[in-house]
């Protein structure tokens, strides 16, 4: 039986959605349907209408200026329970150890984003799906 899956993106950076659908479409076992969002507002009405999200991955950075540490809480305050990836073209910053404290469940650098890796972090945080 195949496990579903529904991952909501959000990243400013349309390009970003295009490579994560192909990474996707690799993925065998597991029946994913890709949601994206292009902003934060638009990614809280997502929430609000009611369409299954199994995990979010945010882009640490959505313009204007909005990174983690504002996005994540603002996912949270719209209740969503779920698990919450930050994926970003570099984790080096020093802010990326408090991942926790604002909510995200874990990090990810874009780079490292392929189909075993999408494999791994849904078997890892939606192991009932």
């Amino acid at each position: 039986m195949t496990r579903n899956a529904h991952i909501l993106l959000v990243d400013d950076d349309p390009t970003e959605n295009l490579i994560l659908r192909g990474l996707i479409r690799k993925v065998s076992n597991i029946a994913i349907e890709l949601h994206y969002c292009q902003t934060m507002e638009d990614a809280l009405a997502f929430l609000r209408s009611g369409k299954p999200v199994s995990m979010i991955l945010l882009d640490n950075r959505l313009h204007p200026q909005l990174d983690f540490r504002e996005t994540v809480p603002a996912l949270r305050r719209q209740g969503y329970i779920g698990p919450i990836g930050v994926i970003s073209a570099s984790l080096a910053d020093p802010y990326f150890q408090n991942l926790e404290e604002y909510g995200a469940d874990f990090r990810i650098d874009k780079a490292e984003i392929d189909p075993t890796a999408i494999d791994f972090i849904l078997r890892e945080y939606l192991p009932q799906a």
